[in-house]
């Protein structure tokens, strides 16, 4: 007769404390150690002081910041008692990564779980941290199940760590007691993630990406001070759904404001979903047993084919350098748990390959207190993370592009306005040297301007959303299609005789504005960066008597649809505080059109006739 043991009887068993444990490990293994703030502090520092025993071990983990200096004993015996693999996608400018590049192996973090389940790299002991088990022997990996899970279940023999602090996290998290080999009962606190700096242009990128991130839209963001502040800057968003690969308190407190339902995500419905959690105590305690939050490994997570199966997926990820061409740099920031930049391109495919879904890319326009530009003509002496053809959103404090489709050229002109003002000359005379740009490119005065981000609204016009924005450089070929779809008798209007022809310095003078003393504001429709322009609104300062001339061009789709009073009241209102004195228009009798514009303006309205041009103007200290 066959008899089975029960599992609470083999655990007892199994206890033993740190330091015998340690002892299941010998010479020349590959010993993986349990990833960011679920580390297993108590075995590591155990490990830690038994280490002069060891010979050739080999140490495999996520890049982390240690929390007992494991890679200092490599460097002091050569490597001889412990070596390093962290897995890690970055690139190694930061000192403390270069001086240990030789431990990096870059690696997809999807790919991760395969390198160890098919055993091309053995784990021969896992060191892991969970939760005490419950009634039928399951003990949770908690907030490190990335690879984790496929580290433990993969080798030989596997040490757990069982905290009570650990929290017990739902999902595909569980590993049974009968599959662990050493039990050691260990009490602490678990790692948490401190504060972030504060950086004073994060809420201005915050702002530009909330616009872009619509209601409904499932997210994946990465870590550091930027989402911080754009996790806050979604709190009037709804029915937001989370697929990510971090958990952090700031997306607990948009779940306890009610904007993340995970509702509407396509897959996976009514379930936030992430592979490990980094943060406070109490955000441990919130994921403790939360039927609402499944945690999975990261095969599953940071699979592109899961990742595109969200409707709307969102993926927003921190960059350290962009270059004119698209190409990406990501370094590891020195106050994170580094693993984040190793998923990032896993989220950038995924996300790219939803349905309506986005990849946005971040990053400040200058480093080094602002000495260096983030935005450089070629990335030649870094890796590179992204590949141009994968980068679609990029956004700094000074605005937002998209690179999707576009041609060097454009590519060049849209980083350029996006820029710190302060090096945008470099990098266009770069841009040109390269051959990025044609040598008859000018910037003129947007070479200098800061995008009015606050000029931007969306408003509803005839049942569709409409956006109201100022003109970018990059938007020269819409506006040029945009006067090659107007009428015949429109365009006399607008321009005061017969035009056929619409050529890129005309439109230059349109698109490419300081925002002060020229200014466009287009209306658009659709995908940003593929909108199609409906009205062009434009003024232009006559500094002799601070008057600024305006202009207007509505298509025929959408006049008498009051695109053209929006038109008039932005530039009306952006004017006055620019400090100018009021509006004129120069056009004829007939244009009843801008007769009515003028008038729908709370200001007295003044008429001129010179020959056969009718002036109107109005002056803002003068109402009606």
């Amino acid at each position: 007769m066959v008899t089975t043991s029960y599992w609470a009887d083999n655990y007892l068993e199994k206890r033993a404390t740190g330091k015998e444990a340690i002892c299941w490990i010998k010479p020349g293994q590959r010993v993986f150690i349990g990833s960011s703030c679920g580390e297993p502090q108590h075995l590591v520092r155990e490990l830690f002081e038994e280490s002069a025993r060891f010979t050739d071990l080999e140490i495999v983990r996520l890049l982390a910041l240690e929390s007992t200096p494991l890679t200092l004993i490599a460097d002091k015996t050569r490597d001889q008692n412990l070596n390093i693999r962290s897995f890690y996608s970055g690139s190694v400018k930061p000192k403390n990564l270069a001086k240990n590049m030789r431990f990096i192996t870059p690696i997809n973090l999807s790919a991760v779980p395969r390198l160890f389940k098919t055993r091309k790299l053995p784990i021969h002991v896992a060191l892991i941290q969970v939760s005490p088990p419950d009634d039928f022997g399951w003990m949770s990996l908690g907030i490190s199940v990335d690879v984790t899970l496929a580290a433990a279940l993969s080798a030989d023999v596997v040490i757990a760590q069982v905290n009570s602090k650990m929290p017990r996290v739902l999902g595909r998290s569980f590993i049974h007691a009968n599959d662990v080999d050493v039990i050691v009962e260990h009490d602490e606190k678990l790692l948490t993630m401190g504060q972030m700096p504060e950086i004073k242009t994060a809420d201005s990128i915050a702002k530009h990406i909330a616009r872009l991130i619509d209601n409904g839209s499932t997210i994946q963001i990465g870590l550091g001070t930027t989402p911080q502040a754009i996790l806050l800057a979604l709190s009037d968003k709804n029915d937001l759904g989370i697929h990510t690969q971090f958990l952090t308190d700031h997306i607990m407190h948009l779940v306890s404001r009610g904007v993340v339902t995970n509702r509407k995500k396509g897959f996976n419905e009514g379930k936030l979903v992430a592979s490990s959690a980094m943060g406070t105590e109490g955000f441990y305690e919130f994921l403790n047993d939360n039927p609402s939050i499944e945690f999975y490994p990261s095969d599953y997570v940071n699979d592109p084919g899961i990742i595109s199966r969200h409707y709307r997926m969102v993926s927003m990820n921190v960059i350290m350098s962009i270059d004119l061409t698209g190409q990406v740099a990501c370094d590891a920031l020195p106050y994170n748990h580094f693993s984040g930049v190793t998923g990032m391109f896993d989220f950038i495919r995924g996300a790219a390959r939803s349905e309506s879904g986005k990849s946005i890319l971040m990053l400040t326009a200058t480093a080094e207190g602002g000495k260096k530009s983030r935005i450089v003509p070629m990335l030649n002496d870094t890796a590179i993370v992204v590949p141009r053809g994968d980068v679609y959103y990029v956004v700094t404090e000074y605005g937002a592009v998209n690179l999707f489709g576009k041609s060097f050229q454009e590519r060049a002109l849209a980083l350029i306005s996006i820029a710190h003002p302060d090096y945008r000359e470099e990098l266009f005379r770069e841009a040109k040297n390269m051959g990025l740009l044609g040598q008859e490119r000018h910037l003129k005065d947007s070479i200098h301007g800061i995008y009015p981000f606050k000029l931007e609204e969306t408003r509803e016009v005839d049942g569709r959303l409409v956006v109201i924005r100022p003109a970018k450089p990059d938007d020269e070929r819409r506006i040029q299609e945009h006067y090659y779809g107007m009428e015949k008798k429109d365009i006399e209007s607008r321009f005061f005789h017969e035009k056929s022809s619409f050529i890129r310095d005309e439109v230059e003078n349109i698109s490419q504005v300081d925002y002060i003393n020229t200014l466009t504001i287009i209306a658009v429709l659709g995908e940003f960066g593929f909108e199609t322009v409906a009205g062009v609104g434009e003024y232009l300062l006559d500094e002799k008597k601070n008057m600024a001339e305006v202009a207007f061009s509505v298509t025929k789709e959408w006049q008498q649809k009051g695109i053209g009073k929006i038109l008039i009241k932005k530039l009306a209102s952006a004017a006055l505080e620019n400090g100018i004195l009021g509006l004129v228009a120069y056009t004829s009798p007939e244009n009843q059109g801008m007769i009515k514009l003028f008038r729908s303006l709370p200001y007295k309205m003044t008429t001129n006739v010179d020959y056969d041009t009718l002036i109107l103007s109005c002056k803002f200290d003068e109402f009606e």
